[in-house]
């Protein structure tokens, strides 16, 4: 058995098929089928079970999966942690982030290239669940995301606290209070377009929990995971909106009306998250600690 072998048989598992799997791994599909069967062979074990076309995992097949995952993570993650030595700061970052996260981002990314102008970057963007996944497929190092997440197995620093504001179309400014704040009871009364996550309970759940707790029914026209959508739509004039007040920081909109939410804890958290025991590049564990270094200044000036 070789690392090799434990690669195309993760593979064959993810993609649920030899013919796709050696589709995906650029090679015949005889010689995959081959080294399925040395695998196997030499463990003196059934993997998969075969139903026509579609291959299902035995119970040794899914322990071995188990373990096959683990093994190349911690292969890729020395290989990285050696070169890593002699390196430096270099090579490319990879982070995730929230679209309504990157204000998070920028003057970070910007700082980190003054001092470290031999590291690039790259950037990836969904929502909170999409930047999970990436992170648990390795693709990114860390994110920075909208709260909550589901699923264990993340490392966390929690950014400032946020509230939500109420977004109108500057045309509908006359229809709003004359004062700066509206009530929830207030909104409920506009046509709203509202952040929903793909996959999971997120920014929609909670928004929407804060109408029924008052016993309200909000007209919700729109549902939509991009948050710039949002915002370009109600900027024309469709409808109106409730975001983390940093997504107007990070998706710059002409043409909106912004009003304070008064007499509703709607709340927005965010954190700058990665893989518990996942080897970090030297450019992630710096990047983290300015995070760290930021949130710690923050809470020593709140406090004084």
């Amino acid at each position: 058995m070789d690392m090799k072998q434990l690669f195309y048989f993760c593979t064959i598992v993810e993609e649920g098929q030899i013919t796709r799997a050696a589709n995906k791994l650029h090679m015949a599909q005889p010689p995959l089928s081959q080294q399925l069967k040395h695998l196997e062979e030499e463990f003196d074990v059934k993997l998969f079970e075969r139903n026509g076309r579609k291959m299902e995992l035995t119970s040794t097949g899914k322990l071995l999966y188990k373990r096959a995952k683990h093994l190349l993570s911690q292969a890729s993650d020395t290989i990285l942690e050696v070169k890593e030595m002699s390196k430096g700061f270099k090579g490319v970052l990879t982070i995730g982030a929230n679209k309504s996260c990157f204000s998070h981002l920028a003057s970070r990314i910007r700082s980190f290239r003054e001092n470290y102008p031999q590291v690039s970057f790259q950037l990836r963007e969904g929502d909170t669940y999409q930047v999970g996944e990436l992170l648990k497929e390795r693709e990114i190092e860390l994110a920075v995301v909208r709260l909550p997440i589901a699923g264990e197995g993340f490392s966390m620093i929690h950014l400032p606290k946020e509230p939500y504001i109420f977004v109108l179309p500057q045309e509908w400014k006359t229809r709003a209070p004359t004062e700066e704040s509206i009530t929830l009871k207030q909104i409920s009364a506009f046509p709203l377009l509202l952040l929903h996550r793909i996959n999971g309970t997120g920014q929609y759940e909670l928004v929407l929990n804060e109408f029924i707790k008052k016993g309200l029914h909000p007209n919700i026209i729109c549902e939509c995971p991009d948050p710039s959508m949002i915002l370009s739509l109600v900027a024309s004039g469709v409808g109106a909106t409730i975001v983390p007040q940093s997504a107007l920081q990070s998706i710059k909109m002409e043409n909106l009306h912004i009003m304070k939410i008064k007499g509703t804890p709607l709340i927005s958290e965010s954190a700058v998250i990665w893989l518990e025991n996942r080897y970090l590049s030297k450019s992630a564990l710096h990047l983290i600690q300015s995070f760290e270094h930021s949130v710690n200044l923050a809470a020593l000036e709140q406090d004084g």
